[in-house]
Parts: structure tokens; sequence; C-alpha cells
């Protein structure tokens, strides 16, 4: 097990919804916290309530605007990706730039955040990566244009990073929640199976983060059904086609 109190973690992604109510819990056990999105003046309310917490707004989006950040952070122990962006879209609908947008925060976004803190980490021999994905990356699924495809991309990220830097003392994480109420997912109209509150799953990540497991998905049993999907042969998967 991991702890957390002390550390320094950089959390990307922490304005709204799920990083917000990471922020808080990871206060609790004890965290310092750097706290990075776009909306600084979300940031500053939510750094008002934490203790000692620092706030670098950036765009993950702009290469120069995450090496400014990359520069403005200082040392930390680990770095959480959590920067997201959806709405739901069918192939019936396509909005490419809806679509482009997903996969710019949600996987492009990342490819530039690690590109600049892991070769960081390398070259120290130590750090903590936590990148969060979403149960959605495992198998295609209806209106998940743009976003599927970025969540798929960023499990292969994570499970590549995992590969490569075994046997260093940098540890990668992969956590992949189900659907989270949060003005995203506010966006759907359809039945969401186990819906989770930001606090409830803020309080699975933070347990992850305190163990070296590579993977961690949740809720149980949706999370099984859905990883479930990876194994049906086509034919059943796409039936009636």
């Amino acid at each position: 097990m991991t702890g957390l109190a002390g550390k320094t973690y950089w959390l990307v992604g922490a304005s709204e919804g799920l990083g917000r109510a990471l922020a808080r819990h990871l206060d609790r056990d004890g965290a310092r916290l750097v706290l990075s999105a776009r909306d600084e003046a979300r940031l500053n309310s939510l750094a008002a309530e934490l203790t000692g917490a620092r706030v670098v707004a950036f765009d993950v989006t702009d290469q120069q605007s995450v090496r400014r950040a990359v520069a403005s952070v200082g040392p930390f122990d680990g770095v959480i990706y959590n920067a997201g962006a959806y709405a739901p879209l069918r192939a019936t609908d396509w909005d490419t730039d809806a679509a482009l947008a997903m996969c710019d925060v949600n996987f492009i976004g990342a490819m530039r955040v690690m590109g600049e803190v892991v070769p960081q980490m390398v070259r120290t021999g130590r750090g903590d990566i936590t990148l969060i994905g979403s149960l959605a990356g495992y198998r295609g699924l209806p209106a998940a244009i743009g976003y599927g495809a970025s969540k798929a991309a960023l499990v292969s990220l994570a499970e590549t990073m995992r590969h490569d830097l075994k046997g260093s003392e940098i540890v990668v994480r992969l956590v992949n929640p189900g659907f989270i109420k949060t003005r995203l997912t506010e966006k759907n109209n359809f039945r969401m199976p186990m819906l989770m509150s930001p606090e409830a799953a803020a309080e699975r990540v933070a347990k992850a983060m305190r163990s070296n497991r590579f993977r961690t998905d949740f809720p149980a049993p949706f999370s099984w059904l859905i990883k479930s999907l990876v194994f049906l042969p086509d034919i059943l998967v796409y039936r009636g086609r």
C-alpha cells in the first residue's frame, strides 16, 4: 500500500465533477495538490477549500500551454490525468468538431502531458502516474463517436507505459470508472446503470492510488459486464445486422 499524506500530486482536470471531488478527498488524506484545468476561477474557488493547494491553469490541447504548466508546477510525486470531454454522438449524426474535441482532450491531451512528464520521471528514476480512463474504452458502444475511441486509446497508452516502465520505480495505474453523475453525463438521455456520485467515485480512485495495482475498474458488477463484451463474438454483439 502507498500512503498519500505529504506527497505532492498534480491533478489535471480538477475543476469539476470527479476531479473536484478527488481533490477534496486527497486533501483530506493529507496530500499536497497542484490543481489544473482551463477554468482558473473554478480552480481558485476549489483551492480556497483546501490546505495549501496551488493553481496552475492551462489548456491540455495547446502544447505550449502544457510546457509552461509543467515548468510552473515544479517538483511533484505524482500526476493524475483526469481531463475529459464528452458529448453523446452517433455516427448517423457525425459532428467532426465535437468528435475531434473529445479526442484532443481525452487522449491527445494525455499524450502532451505524458510527453513532458514521463521523460522527467525516467531521468529521476521515480514517479507515480494515474490515468483516468473509462469502461467505455473496452468495446465500441452506441453513441460514443469520439469519446469511446479516445478512451480506448488512453487504455492502450496506459498498457504500453506499464510494459515499458516495468521494473522501474515509476508506477503506472489505469482507473476506469463507469457512469458518474456530472455535468457531462447530464447530456445523456438514456438510463445509466449503477450511476455513481463524484464523491463515491473519488473514494474508489483514491483507494486505487494507495496501491501499486495497475488496473482498477468500477463499479462491479457493471464493470464485469462491460469487460465481458470483449469476449463475445461479433455476431452476438451486432445481432440484427
